[in-house]
């Protein structure tokens, strides 16, 4: 028999620990504890439950209606096509938290895919590409860039920013790592310059971002030119991140490094708060979630190391490259809202901005910061959406890349009220709309009817949100 969390005062605050079976410090079998995880459920404190839940109907709806749906072929496509807007939601999950909104996250992708892609396909030379008069204003906008970033203190993106220009100035040769390089660092001084606009000058973040997302569509058009495109295909490596594989040997090795990392962590951290005395989870729950993450984790990867090629000539085996980018974005976010100073202060300023200042938490500072995590985030996912496609075109980032980024992460569980969510919320949400955009595909219904479907599921999530939001209210009183 062992202790287990405390319930927390507000229980939407913190990283939802509905999902992590946390009860009261009182000493609880795990028979008890499954118990009390299923009342915190009936007072609304859901979690990722309804999209796992939907997730699980969705895989078993449309593999009934379509032979193809659960081919090998079709599930690493699967993994590959959400890639590119599920991490545009994971850095979108930052914003949520804070009870802010960043509109302007798809269109800002599309300006970093265009710099990426106009630098490759002009070899290097922006300078020729843009016209000095746009060549120059770009510039003066990411000088002001770091420039606001060092005014705030935000020292990464202050960096990261004066990176992008050096390398721009300098007229870096055409390399696939120079071209990803300017897309992260052009992200991250639009992150900057949202920051200021919605912490420092008090304008309200849907105002700040539905202006910008304008204002970066126009940019990116002025980039490539009306009806332009500019492939990136002919890169290997470009061409590699959202459509290559890890060879048979490295997808155990990422299996391997990935399931046991998270084995050590988890269990390490378990046994060693057992040790200290301190609250914990029942070991047997922990064991067991370790279990079932190691057995999916497995049989996926045996599953994507067959071959599934269609041509006898052709072999295509292994766990597409998309995989361990997302795993390593998602330990890292996780990382820093569950284990950092920083991570604590977002959770707290999202359940009460004034109770937060009072404490001595850097509000305004801290609001900045997440507007640069969520461009960073959209450059990253520019890349990945735009080495699936080929190719970068003015309506990059625009369409429904913004909407089915934010749908992702709300209906993973994010709240849109802020204080609640985690980054692993916006992985589930981006599973369930990639499922529905690709079993339709298999389908073959129209844009129409993928697009009514895809906003009746974010009504759904939006609407389970301030249900059960509502019921853990009452709850507490």
């Amino acid at each position: 028999m062992t202790e287990t969390p405390a319930k927390p005062a507000n229980p939407e605050a913190g990283s939802g620990a509905i999902t992590d079976f946390g009860i009261d410090t009182t000493s609880m079998s795990t028979g008890e504890a499954i118990k009390d995880y299923f009342a915190r459920m009936k007072d609304g404190q859901l979690g990722s439950i309804p999209a796992v839940l939907g997730v699980i109907v969705l895989a078993i709806l449309f593999s009934a209606l379509s032979g193809d749906f659960f081919t090998l072929r079709n599930i690493a496509n699967l993994l590959e096509q959400g890639a590119g807007q599920t991490i545009i939601a994971m850095g979108i999950v930052f914003v949520l938290l804070l009870g802010e909104i960043d509109l302007s996250a798809g269109t800002a992708s599309g300006v970093c895919a265009g710099l990426m892609a106009l630098h490759y396909v002009r070899n290097g030379n922006l300078l020729g590409s843009m016209g000095t008069g746009v060549f120059v204003t770009f510039i003066v906008v990411l000088v002001i860039a770091a420039g606001l970033a060092l005014l705030q203190r935000i020292w990464a993106g202050a960096v990261i920013s004066v990176i992008g220009i050096v390398i721009i100035l300098i007229g870096a040769p055409v390399n696939a790592w120079v071209e990803m390089a300017i897309a992260i660092c052009t992200g991250t001084a639009i992150g900057c310059i949202t920051g200021f606009l919605v912490s420092k000058i008090g304008m309200p973040s849907f105002v700040v971002t539905l202006a910008l997302f304008i204002v970066w569509q126009g940019v990116l058009l002025q980039f490539i030119g009306e009806g332009g495109t500019l492939p990136i295909s002919t890169s290997d490596t470009l061409n590699a991140v959202a459509n290559g594989n890890l060879s048979v040997t490295g997808s155990w090795v990422l299996f391997v490094v990935a399931v046991g990392g998270y084995a050590v962590i988890a269990l390490g951290q378990h046994f060693t708060r057992l040790r200290r005395g301190l609250v914990v989870q029942p070991t047997p729950i922990v064991v067991f979630k370790v279990g079932v993450l190691a057995v999916l984790a497995a049989v996926s990867t045996y599953l994507l190391t067959v071959n599934r090629s269609s041509n006898d000539q052709v072999s295509i085996q292994g766990v597409p490259y998309v995989v361990p980018i997302v795993l390593v974005l998602l330990f890292a976010g996780t990382y820093v809202l569950n284990r950092t100073k920083y991570g604590r202060h977002l959770y707290a300023v999202g359940g009460n901005k004034e109770a937060a200042r009072r404490a001595g938490i850097n509000v305004p500072k801290l609001r900045t910061s997440v507007f640069v995590i969520s461009s960073s985030f959209a450059a990253i996912g520019a890349i990945v959406y735009s080495s699936k496609i080929g190719a970068v075109n003015p309506q990059s980032g625009g369409l429904n890349t913004l909407l089915f980024a934010v749908g992702a992460a709300v209906i993973g569980g994010t709240s849109l009220f802020g204080g609640k969510g985690r980054v692993i919320d916006a992985v589930i949400g981006g599973a369930v709309l990639a499922i529905v955009n690709n079993g339709l595909g298999l389908l073959q219904q129209s844009a129409a009817v993928v697009n009514i479907v895809t906003g009746l599921v974010l009504m759904l999530a939006a609407t389970v949100d301030a249900l059960s939001r509502r019921r853990a209210e009452a709850s507490a009183r």
